[in-house]
C-alpha cells in the first residue's frame, strides 16, 4: 500500500517572525542606501547646479548610466565584477553600495531642481545684503528648495525602499526573498505575500505620514 509523502507543510508562527527578520534587514539596507545616497545625491546636485559646462556633462553621463540601466542588471553585473576581481563582497554590501548610487543619481535631480526652485532675485537679494556664496546656500536656498522638493524625495525614498526587492538576486534575504522562501516551502502564496504586502506598508506608511506631518508643520 503506498504511503503519501506531505510536500508542503503549514504556515506557522516562526514564519512570521522569520518574516518580520526579514522586514527589519529590508529596512536595514534601505535606511543606509537612501542616507549615503541622499548625501551624495545632494553633492551632484548642486554639481549640477554649479558646475561649469564639462563638470555638469561628467556629471550627468555618470548619473544617466546608473538611471538608464535596469536596478536588476546593474546589482548582478557589480557583484559578478567584484567577485571576478578577486574583491567578493556580502551581498548586503553589493546590494548598498549600487542602491546608494541609484539612489544619489535620483536624488541629484531633485536636488537640482530645489536650487532652481529659488528664484534669482531672492539670491540676489541676498548676496547684495553681504552673504557669502556659501552662507546664500545654507540660509536660502536649502531651506526654501528644500520645501519645494520634499514630496519628490519621499516619492524617492519610497521606491528605493521597494526596489530593495531586487537586491534578492545576488542572495540577500530580504522581505520578498523571504517570502519566496515560505511559498516555495508553504505552497500559500496568497497568504504569504499578503502578509509580506502588510510588512512593506508598514515600513512606507510612517514616512508618508511624516512627509505630511512636516508639510503641515511647514505651512502653518
Amino acid at each position: 500500500m503506498a504511503t503519501s509523502v506531505q510536500v508542503f507543510s503549514d504556515l506557522q508562527a516562526s514564519d512570521l517572525l522569520f518574516l518580520g527578520e526579514a522586514a527589519l534587514k529590508t529596512l536595514e539596507i534601505s535606511i543606509v542606501a537612501i542616507s549615503v545616497g541622499t548625501i551624495f545625491g545632494v553633492i551632484f546636485g548642486w554639481m549640477l547646479n554649479a558646475g561649469n559646462m564639462a563638470v555638469r556633462m561628467v556629471v550627468n553621463g555618470f548619473l544617466d548610466v546608473f538611471r538608464s540601466v535596469p536596478l536588476i542588471i546593474q546589482l548582478i553585473l557589480f557583484d559578478s565584477f567584484i567577485a571576478i576581481a578577486g574583491y567578493p563582497l556580502p551581498a548586503f554590501w553589493s546590494g548598498t553600495i549600487i542602491l546608494s548610487i541609484y539612489t544619489s543619481s535620483l536624488v541629484a535631480q531633485v536636488a537640482r531642481s530645489g536650487i532652481d526652485a529659488v528664484p534669482l532675485t531672492t539670491r540676489r537679494a541676498s548676496r547684495s545684503l553681504g552673504m557669502t556664496y556659501w552662507q546664500d546656500m545654507r540660509y536660502i536656498v536649502w531651506p526654501i528648495g528644500l520645501r519645494a522638493v520634499l514630496p519628490s524625495w519621499v516619492g524617492v525614498a519610497l521606491s528605493v525602499l521597494k526596489d530593495s526587492a531586487l537586491v534578492s538576486v545576488i542572495g540577500y534575504i530580504e522581505l520578498l526573498k523571504a517570502s519566496q522562501i515560505l511559498i516555495t516551502r508553504t505552497a500559500e502564496t496568497f497568504t504569504v505575500l499578503a502578509i509580506a504586502g502588510l510588512f512593506y506598508f508598514a515600513l512606507s506608511y510612517p514616512i508618508a505620514k511624516a512627509s505630511s506631518y512636516i508639510e503641515k508643520r511647514w505651512q502653518q
